[in-house]
């Protein structure tokens, strides 16, 4: 690692470092009540609380390979001999009550267990994967969602969710992207600050406060290529410019906890990397919580050819920083024996056992072990109707239209027209939740056929016909549709990604449509028949064909439990479709990782287009297909009237954006107000634009109102030499628009300013 990290400005964070240290927080006894747990404890006891593992107690679903599962039995000898502080991924009040019984009140010391999860986009109720609901570009929305989902996981007994990740992913071609919010930090930051709050609630000892645990600390997201698990070798700038903010805003949300990532960074895995745990993330960031590691990563140092043994990289990750073993079993097994042969300090593990029993205190373990262990809530809170009633609003608020020729869509079901939902995904029920929901009932999530038939006035108008499966044509399948696409007025091909094509383990070398159902769609566009296309996915992906010649797209992720329904409100105009794209969609696969926000290297393409020894592919340009940002309704907007309040920033005050926003159609709708800047010249090149500020406007046909943004001179500040965030003086260009493109254009100069002469 770069040795001026430690240079880092806590304005780089601006704003981020108000988090109250957990000890600050607790009451004096409870600080004396951990302090003297700690003196009681036995090596082997700190190393247990150390330790996190599957959850034997409960059903439990495991995403990653099954590595040292235990029964329930042997499990309950290592809590009862204080050698587990952490369960994690079982759900029930039953076994977690049996299993805190044990901790509580047949260990030596009764400290309670910490039962954690991944609960992702919801328990039972599944709401949008968070690249879908970061479409909203609404943090409002996303607290909402956590907060009914943090309401379902405590119900079900769990104290803490491995959630939100808030990487920023600039490669489609890994497979969780669909776990994040998209490409762009800023918006990565704001909606991952808004997760945190609705999981964390305004009260952590409340039995319906979920702890957060933002991941994955650091720089996930940049794996070389796309790969999982692979190689992130970037900057220092990238790594504090681009990677690092969402964490420092999820912390100054309030969350206390964090897992380092599975990746190496510049030659270092984040598991064993004192300077990135313990230099920047307590250091300059000021994080005051417990880090977690990823499931095994702390035994992978191995594999890593990092740490010469098992042994080796327990004691690599505890040095590093890592305070919470999770699934390997490492620090239970060696910790006790390193403190004793001075290769670890007992000072360095006491100091991580702390930071674990301050948070259990944080949320009143100690004082009510038994919090969010409820038959009653179980019964109560969980899959209820204004669940599902969000679930629903929030499905429609995530469906990107992303074009809409001759204003095909809405379909007015008044005038009876023939439907065919053609496609492996009109019926079905498999891939409505996408990965990281596998505490969901498949069977209590809506299909697009059974939305429609409840939303048309003659469900008898529809047909639906298969065509092909996800990943292989059907005898006779293609044949079939290309009837049934002749046979109706409007053709819905609802085609994509299934949700095993998503996730942890998921890259993909094309981010393309398969070709059994390309084939397909190819097909039924040469009926001549109009088409509107629904992709299931959790990535941008790149369109060819009958696909992205279509006459409507709308980009319909993995929505959860109410998918069906959120579609059917869509198509029939029930809902608008006001959602925006929060990653870029390219031409082709080949373009990736592809981000709004690049740099315009020496040899840009301008304007004027000409391309000879220019920055781009012989094949295609650097646009995207549908740009960051993009989204249409079914009503027009317009904006006008751009005005600053000065052409000049002063060093300490701030200026005024304003623009009119008019809805010039006949619906009422929504659209989402954008504000870019770029820095024209800097002493470190920057991207050709940055998101600063976005607005969504709610207005009626004719309406208009004026939109008001503030900009200072840190909303320009960049790290420069030395990793330092600076600000300097110079030109700025600004857009206020509707996506990454296009916009009205002004600019202004910001200036230091200069002590006025005695």
């Amino acid at each position: 690692m770069h040795p001026d990290r430690r240079t880092f400005l806590a304005t780089a964070l601006a704003g981020f470092l108000t988090l109250p240290a957990p000890r600050r927080a607790l009451a004096a006894d409870e600080v004396a009540r951990v302090d003297a747990l700690i003196a009681k404890m036995t090596l082997e006891e700190k190393a247990g609380q150390m330790t996190c593992l599957a959850d034997s107690f409960r059903p439990f679903n495991p995403p990653n390979p099954q590595v040292g599962i235990q029964d329930e039995k042997r499990l309950a000898d290592e809590i009862r001999r204080g050698r587990v502080g952490c369960l994690f991924n079982g759900i029930g009040v039953a076994g977690a009550r049996r299993a805190q019984e044990i901790a509580v009140e047949k260990s030596r010391l009764g400290i309670p267990l910490l039962f954690a999860g991944d609960v992702i986009h919801g328990l039972k109720t599944i709401f949008p994967v968070p690249l879908a609901e970061a479409a909203s570009f609404d943090p409002d929305l996303c607290q909402r969602t956590a907060r009914a989902a943090a309401v379902e996981a405590t119900a079900a007994g769990l104290h803490l969710t491995f959630a939100p990740m808030v990487d920023v992913a600039r490669d489609q071609r890994w497979g969780r992207v669909v776990e994040g919010a998209g490409e762009d930090a800023t918006l990565t930051g704001i909606l991952g600050a808004a997760r945190v709050r609705g999981f964390q609630g305004r009260d952590l000892r409340r039995d319906d406060s979920l702890l957060a645990c933002p991941k994955h600390f650091a720089a996930y997201g940049a794996v070389a290529a796309g790969l999982e698990y692979g190689q992130v070798d970037i900057s220092e700038e990238t790594l504090r410019e681009t990677h690092l903010p969402p964490f420092g805003a999820a912390f100054a949300a309030g969350a206390l906890t964090t897992m380092a990532a599975f990746n190496e960074i510049n030659g270092v895995p984040a598991t064993a990397d004192s300077e990135l745990l313990t230099d920047i993330l307590r250091g300059e960031m000021k994080f005051r919580g417990f880090v977690f590691s990823d499931y095994t990563a702390d035994e992978e140092l191995v594999a890593h050819g990092f740490a010469q043994d098992d042994r080796d990289a327990a004691r690599l990750a505890v040095l590093a920083g890592v305070d919470m073993s999770m699934q390997s079993g490492l620090y239970i097994r060696y910790l006790p024996d390193l403190v004793k042969s001075g290769a670890v300090p007992e000072g360095t593990v006491d100091v991580a056992v702390r930071r674990i029993l301050y948070v259990k205190a944080a949320i009143g373990l100690f004082d009510n072990p038994y919090r969010s262990i409820s038959e009653e809530a179980e019964r109560t809170r969980i899959f209820t109707p204004a669940h599902r009633a969000l679930a629903r609003e929030a499905a429609g608020r995530s469906i990107v239209l992303l074009r809409n020729e001759g204003g095909l869509l809405p379909i007015d079901a008044s005038k009876g027209q023939k439907i065919a939902l053609i496609g492996p995904f009109g019926e079905d029920r498999a891939n409505l939740y996408g990965p990281w929901a596998f505490y969901g009932d498949p069977d209590k999530g809506v299909d697009i056929a059974s939305g429609l038939r409840a939303a048309l006035p003659d469900p008898g108008r529809l047909t639906v016909t298969r065509g092909c499966d996800i990943d292989a044509p059907v005898a006779g399948g293609i044949d079939e549709a290309v009837a049934a696409a002749k046979a109706a007025d409007i053709v819905l091909l609802a085609i994509g990604e299934s949700q095993a094509m998503s996730g942890e383990a998921q890259s993909r070398t094309a981010i393309e449509i398969p070709p059994a159902q390309q084939a397909l769609a190819d097909a039924v566009a040469a009926t001549g028949k109009p088409v509107a296309i629904l992709l299931r996915h959790g990535r941008a992906l790149a369109l060819h064909g009958g696909v992205a010649n279509a006459q409507a797209i709308l980009a319909t992720w993995f929505l959860g439990s109410e998918a069906g329904h959120a579609i059917a409100d869509i198509l029939l105009g029930k809902v608008d479709p006001s959602a925006k794209l929060p990653v870029s969609f390219p031409w082709e696969s080949g373009q990736e990782p592809f981000f709004y926000d690049r740099k315009s290297t020496g040899r840009p393409v301008t304007a004027a287009g000409q391309t000879e020894y220019k920055a781009r592919y012989a094949t295609t340009d650097n646009s995207a297909r549908f740009p960051f940002g993009h989204g249409l309704g079914y009503t027009d907007f317009t904006l006008d009237q751009l005005k600053l309040s000065d052409s000049a920033l002063r060093w300490d005050a701030a200026i005024e954006i304003t623009v009119r926003v008019t809805n010039t159609g006949k619906r009422k709708g929504s659209e989402v107000v954008q504000l870019y800047t770029r820095d024209r010249v800097a002493s470190r090149t920057r991207p050709i634009r940055e998101l600063k500020r976005m607005e969504r406007v709610t207005l009626g046909p004719g309406e208009s109102r004026t939109v008001r943004f503030s900009l200072s001179r840190v909303d320009l500040e960049f790290v420069g030499a030395r990793n330092r965030r600076i600000a300097e003086p110079g030109d700025f260009d600004l857009w206020v628009g509707q996506s990454s493109v296009g916009g009205l254009k002004g600019s202004f100069t910001l200036f230091a300013d200069v002590p006025a002469k005695a």
